[in-house]
């Protein structure tokens, strides 16, 4: 149990950094997002992130596919 959940919290580390990269490379680009794209972005790492550690935690919770 406690493996699964270092592991999930590493795989949503890693999701956090990647989607920072990228934000942080598009405005290197030159590629002025609103903020308002950028709060939805956040929201659904956010989001993503939640389901992560609720399926890790509960792993007889439903999947939704």
């Amino acid at each position: 149990m406690i493996e699964a959940v270092i592991y999930g919290l590493i795989y949503l580390a890693l999701l956090v950094l990647a989607v920072y990269v990228v934000l942080w490379v598009v405005g290197e680009l030159g590629i002025t997002l609103p903020p308002q794209v950028v709060k939805i972005i956040w929201i659904v790492v956010v989001l993503v992130a939640l389901l992560v550690l609720v399926q890790t935690i509960l792993p007889s919770f439903p999947k939704l596919r």
